[in-house]
């Protein structure tokens, strides 16, 4: 979990928009991003076991 100065930071606009990078709406990661969720790797995969992400069902075969 980001500290609460931290996401306060990234949240702010930025001088040029290229510097704009993708962070994680929970925690506030940058590396392991997916767009269509707008959420980390990490973030994913424990929303995802608990069932909160809609339309999302962990593979078994």
């Amino acid at each position: 979990m980001a500290k609460k100065c931290w996401v306060i930071k990234w949240s702010r606009k930025r001088k040029f928009p290229v510097r704009q990078h993708n962070r994680c709406s929970v925690c506030g990661r940058s590396r392991g991003y997916m767009n269509r969720f707008e959420l980390c790797r990490l973030c994913f995969r424990k929303l995802a076991c608990k069932g909160e992400i809609p339309g999302v069902v962990k593979a078994s075969w």
